[in-house]
C-alpha cells in the first residue's frame, strides 16, 4: 500500500537516499558520471532536514504491507517539496506564485501513480499557503519531462542552470490556475 504524509525530520536520511538514487538513475549521459558518483546521501539528508525544519512543504510517499518485504516497516519510495516561488521570473515575466521544487520517485515505484499523487499533494500545500499558480523546472533532457505535460503543465520558458560546472538547459512547466494540477487524474498521465 502506498500512503502519503507530511515529512518528519526523522525522514531526512531516507529522503536523501531517494534523491541520490533518482539522480543516479535519471541523469547518466546528462550529467557527468563523476558528479553522480560523488552525490552524498548525508549532504542531501542535511539539506532536507533543514527544509523540513524550515517549514518547506515536504511530502513523502511510503510503501507498506504487501508492497515491502515481510517484516519490514513502511519505506519511503518518493517525495516532493513545494513552497513559494524562489526564482520565478524569466525575461521579466513572472512564471507562478508557487514552485514544486523537487519530485523524485524510486525507479521500482514509478508507473504506479506515486508521482501524480505527490504532485497533487505539493499543489495542495501551495494552495494552503495562498498560491494560485504553480511551476517547476525540469532539465530539458530529463526523460520524465513529458510526465509534467501529461499532468496539464504548459512549457512556457527555457533557461540554463549550472550543474557540475556544466550549462544545462531546463524548461519551466506552469499550471495556471493551480486547480489544473489539483484536478490531474491518474488516467491523465
Amino acid at each position: 500500500m502506498i500512503s502519503l504524509r507530511k515529512a518528519r525530520v526523522a525522514d531526512a536520511i531516507a529522503i536523501g537516499a531517494v534523491h541520490v538514487a533518482a539522480w543516479r538513475n535519471t541523469y547518466p549521459g546528462i550529467l557527468p558520471d563523476s558528479y553522480l558518483a560523488n552525490l552524498s546521501v548525508s549532504r542531501q539528508a542535511a539539506h532536507y532536514d533543514a527544509a523540513i525544519r524550515g517549514g518547506t512543504g515536504v511530502v513523502v510517499a511510503t510503501a507498506s504491507g504487501t508492497d515491502v518485504p515481510l517484516g519490514s516497516g513502511p519505506r519511503i519510495v518518493g517525495f516532493a517539496t513545494a513552497g513559494r516561488a524562489r526564482h520565478a521570473e524569466v525575461g521579466g515575466r513572472r512564471l507562478a506564485e508557487g514552485e514544486v521544487e523537487t519530485l523524485y520517485v524510486l525507479d521500482d515505484w514509478r508507473d504506479r501513480g506515486v508521482g501524480r499523487r505527490l504532485m497533487r499533494a505539493a499543489a495542495g500545500h501551495l494552495v494552503e499557503i495562498g498560491c494560485k499558480s504553480a511551476f517547476l523546472w525540469v532539465l530539458r533532457d530529463n526523460p520524465s519531462r513529458w510526465f509534467y505535460q501529461r499532468l496539464g503543465g504548459k512549457p512556457v520558458a527555457e533557461t540554463f542552470t549550472q550543474i557540475a560546472g556544466q550549462k544545462i538547459s531546463q524548461t519551466a512547466f506552469v499550471w495556471d490556475p493551480i486547480e489544473q494540477l489539483l484536478a490531474a487524474s491518474p488516467q491523465a498521465s
